[in-house]
């Protein structure tokens, strides 16, 4: 059987090259971001004008006393200070709403993706860590673009702009604190490639943390019937337990690198006191190119700081790109068919066909060869693991034969155009998908065009509408997550009137009646009965005393097609299709 790459295969990419493609992102709101920028150059330079105002503030009014300059100055501070809000204001909106659109955007990307991987490809994920990445990592990165992006660009500029300042009231102090700029820019690097280690981990624990947590809320009725209360929540806990170490690693690191800024910055302001000392009784500095010297350092300590400490959400948001973009760079399941597909007749061919699951030691099907022609019904049977669901998934190509071709109309089924394939079949199964939604929502899912008099027809002939028209508002009735406020009877039956309305010409029923009582069982029977004329079926049965009237019987053992025909004449032949027959009338025999 075909395979595609995994996720997390490969060598990752470097970061810098995960954040450029994830920025890429943010392109369609290039002018959003402009005006953001916009924003944090006018934040950068009124820190910087502020600074730069103390030197004659100083100066003018406390050593020359000028009185011209107590009101302008002050005014001045105001005036930068309303300046600085707004535009705080304009980058904060900007940066949100770009950051939060460039999320709404990879969601709607990944989960497209999803949706065109091979079905193999959800064999070797749980569904509840592929919903980890939507949700989880994809807000990780809002962190990465817009919070982080933010603080980088708003914070460098200060720490650009209050250099300048600093330089330009006395270069021999600046030069004497820049002393310690390599060492903060070594601490830099090393945090970085280590909260990427630890986020990569974070994120891995996150998807095992749902994983294990939806699989206890789904079993929750087993867990308390079985007494495995505490098991499940002693293993929830391990797993918490793990995520909280690796979480309080980032906050280590975190801290630990701040405090080793102030501590460079403590070194470096002691410096500049001695440096600015000789300065002034040189003659060469004011006591205002002291104060605005200083103050604009101990401005741009905090910005040193927030550029220390936001590489956690930096190097946190590039591992959930890097796991997002593993998806996305995934091969879509192969769709090569160039030949057009109308409607087709039915004609199914096997040749000799095998399927071998990734890793599985045995082959699922082996060798299996039938016709199944239009207007007849085709029962496939056999013991559990047999293959019977093997061979159906084989028909909207959710796999690929390792050997042999199936044919539909005389043409192999990977010729086919891969939506053409699909809109031929129709499947009603015995685990049957509903969407919280309406029950005509549900019955017209995928048929948006379908008018309220088609759903009357095909729910009257699915025996649907005798619920259907009891519900509080009828077909406009909400029936909650898969149909939770409906019976097992009245689920199968609304998927029953949704194959109707498709009028596919194949039609898979997959152990359809197997989880019913009598009355269910009757009324969906009879839908069937409905549905089942004019088109190729195929069913999976359970129930062996539904399908006597089978056109003909195929039935597996361990993957190979060891008995054909009709009802009759398997019993007949005293096989292993009367051995089941007979081991399943004894039973229905002892039941009460």
């Amino acid at each position: 059987m075909n395979s595609t790459g995994s996720g997390g295969a490969g060598t990752p990419p470097s970061p810098w090259r995960t954040y450029r493609r994830l920025l890429s992102y943010a392109l369609p709101y290039r002018l959003m971001l402009l005006a953001a920028g916009a924003g944090m150059v006018v934040e950068a330079g009124a820190a910087a004008a502020f600074t730069s105002l103390m030197k004659p503030m100083v100066d003018q009014t406390f050593v020359q006393h000028n009185a011209a300059v107590r009101w302008t100055l002050p005014m001045a501070v105001v005036g930068l200070f309303v300046l600085r809000g707004l535009a705080t204001w304009v980058t904060d909106v900007g940066m949100a709403r770009s950051g939060r659109s460039v999320v709404r955007d990879l969601r709607t990307t990944v989960l497209a993706k999803y949706l065109r991987l091979p079905s193999e490809r959800f064999d070797r994920e749980p569904v509840a860590a592929l919903v980890s990445r939507l949700n989880y990592d994809t807000e990780q990165v809002t962190q990465a673009t817009s919070e982080a992006l933010k603080v980088v660009v708003t914070d460098s500029l200060t720490i650009v702009s209050l250099l300048c300042v600093m330089l330009y009231q006395s270069v021999r102090v600046t030069l004497a604190m820049l002393v310690v700029a390599p060492l903060i820019a070594a601490i830099s690097g090393y945090v970085g490639a280590r909260y990427r280690r630890i986020n990569r981990g974070i994120q891995t624990g996150v998807a095992s943390m749902a994983q294990a947590a939806e699989e206890v809320l789904s079993a929750q009725q087993e867990v308390k019937i079985y007494g495995a209360q505490a098991q499940e929540a002693e293993r929830y806990r391990a797993l918490a337990q793990r995520n909280l170490r690796l979480n309080l690693k980032v906050e280590s690191t975190r801290a630990s690198a701040s405090s080793v800024v102030q501590v460079l910055a403590a070194g470096a302001l002691a410096v500049i006191l001695v440096v600015a000392g000789r300065e002034a009784a040189a003659g060469r500095m004011s006591a205002g190119s002291f104060v605005a010297l200083m103050m604009a350092m101990m401005a741009l300590i905090p910005s040193l700081k927030r550029v220390t400490n936001i590489q956690s959400s930096v190097q946190r948001g590039i591992a959930a790109a890097e796991r997002l973009f593993a998806v996305v760079d995934e091969d879509d399941e192969p769709d090569r068919g160039t030949h057009p597909l109308g409607r087709a007749r039915g004609e199914l061919v096997f040749e000799n066909v095998s399927l071998r699951y990734d890793g599985a030691p045995a082959p699922a099907l082996d060798g299996v060869s039938f016709r199944a022609s239009p207007g007849t019904v085709t029962a496939i049977v056999g013991r559990s693991g047999s293959g019977k669901s093997s061979l159906i998934r084989l028909l909207p190509r959710f796999y690929q034969p390792s050997g042999g071709r199936v044919l539909l109309d005389g043409v192999a089924l990977e010729d086919y155009r891969l939506s053409d394939l699909r809109r031929q079949i129709a499947l009603v199964g015995q685990r049957v998908m509903l969407f919280d939604d309406s029950v005509g929502a549900n019955i017209a899912y995928g048929q948006a065009d379908a008018d309220a008099g088609a759903l009357r027809r095909v729910a009257d002939a699915a025996n649907a509408s005798e619920f259907i028209d009891r519900l509080a508002s009828g077909m406009d009735t909400p029936i909650g997550e898969n149909g939770g406020l409906l019976s097992g009877g009245q689920r199968q039956r609304v998927a029953i009137a949704r194959a109707m309305l498709k009028d596919a010409p194949i039609l898979v029923l997959d152990e359809a009646t197997a989880a019913l009582d009598n009355e269910s069982e009757r009324l969906v029977q009879d839908a069937l009965n409905h549905l089942i004329p004019d088109r190729t079926t195929l069913v999976i049965a359970h129930r062996l005393s539904t399908i006597e009237h089978a056109d003909q019987v195929l039935v597996l053992d361990q993957g190979r097609l060891v008995e054909r025909g009709t009802h009759a004449e398997l019993l007949a032949r005293d096989g292993l299709y009367a051995h089941l027959h007979r081991m399943q009338f004894r039973e229905d025999a002892s039941a009460p």
